[in-house]
């Protein structure tokens, strides 16, 4: 599920949502039950577009088959803007999907899709191409890899995307799995058009972090929405650079909005993290000493706000689920999917 997230878009184009001729999306639900309720979701302007995939194998003659099952394929969003005359809704114009059915070995099927397309909105521009000038819209688009095994079991991974906007990765039980990390506005407006998109000759490797915990979800909404008691400030790393330095002192804790940053302890590698995730409690409960160096390994966004503005039981229980520097916890982001299934069974619709 593709949507528009706040702080992800600036220059000039951020003066266009200020006045209101687009909008950002509110984040999407953290479960989805069904296709039915992301077509809800649809129909209330809540993403951009969505990726369903669903199919289904046979192993039971040799070497197996695969094929789609009738739901999979492409939910395209509409684009309400608010005029001086009321308010105005434009369709999105969708490509057509890209299918493609591998069967590496006897025991596998392979199943990938392509979805995407434009919104109806106009955007003028110059670009890095011929003609110099586009008058369209960029293409955005995800590419899902379905594997179905002989065993029952299945896995979906999100191996392409546009750079804009964010990407979020649901599995068949309809549970948030994983996102994609970064979002870049300018790379999107100036390449992707073209031949620079599946629908030409080029795909873009999604950049996929493991989603974050509940707890971290709680937190991140307290923060952004003011109901810490007072507004985060908000912080851009460049690539390369740290944003906490262990054994140093401080009481901050921070919200990564975009971006991937790799948690290190004693020079070494323990773990990464991306959107959503929140840093730093561990320094806040324990004496204000960093335990862990943090450093950008992408461009990457944060949100800075005083520890003592959140409640300790919340960053108790963050830190008992983290423990990064004992070994347990997430570490690796995972592959996933947009909405697709992930449930296990071969065959089962994806959701």
């Amino acid at each position: 599920m593709s949507w528009i997230p706040s702080e992800s878009v600036s220059g000039w184009l951020k003066g266009g949502f200020d006045l209101h001729l687009s909008h950002y999306d509110a984040p999407p639900t953290d479960h989805v039950a069904d296709t039915a309720e992301v077509e809800a979701m649809r129909a209330d302007d809540r993403f951009r577009f969505a990726n369903v995939i669903s199919g289904w194998a046979d192993f039971s003659n040799g070497r197996p088959v695969g094929g789609w099952a009738e739901e999979s394929g492409l939910l395209m969003g509409s684009t309400t803007v608010r005029l001086a005359v009321g308010r105005a809704t434009f369709l999105g114009y969708s490509l057509p999907a890209l299918r493609e059915i591998a069967v590496p070995d006897d025991d596998t099927v392979v199943l990938t899709q392509t979805v995407g397309g434009r919104t109806g909105v106009p955007l003028p521009r110059p670009v890095k191409h011929p003609p110099y000038v586009r008058w369209q819209a960029p293409i955005v688009w995800t590419t899902l890899a379905l594997t179905l095994r002989r065993d029952g079991s299945s896995e979906v991974a999100l191996v392409g995307a546009s750079a804009f906007p964010r990407h979020w990765v649901y599995d068949g039980r309809g549970a948030i799995s994983a996102k994609s990390a970064v979002t870049d506005l300018k790379n999107w407006m100036d390449h992707s058009f073209g031949p620079r998109t599946p629908w030409g000759n080029q795909d873009s490797e999604a950049l996929v972090v493991a989603a974050e915990s509940a707890i971290e979800r709680q937190l991140s909404g307290e923060i952004m929405s003011g109901g810490a008691g007072e507004r985060p400030e908000i912080r851009v790393l460049q690539e390369g650079h740290l944003l906490t330095r262990q054994g140093d002192v401080d009481d901050h804790v921070f919200l990564v909005l975009d971006g991937v940053l790799d948690v290190l302890v004693d020079d070494e590698q323990v773990g990464e993290v991306g959107p959503g995730a929140v840093l730093g409690e561990r320094a806040v409960l324990e004496g204000g000493r960093r335990t862990a160096t943090v450093r950008a390994r992408t461009r990457a966004r944060v949100a800075r706000i005083p520890g003592a503005a959140l409640d300790s039981s919340s960053l108790q229980e963050l830190a008992d689920g983290h423990r990064r520097e004992d070994g347990s916890g997430p570490m690796e982001g995972s592959g996933g999917m947009d909405v697709a299934d992930g449930s296990g069974g071969a065959g089962a619709p994806g959701e």
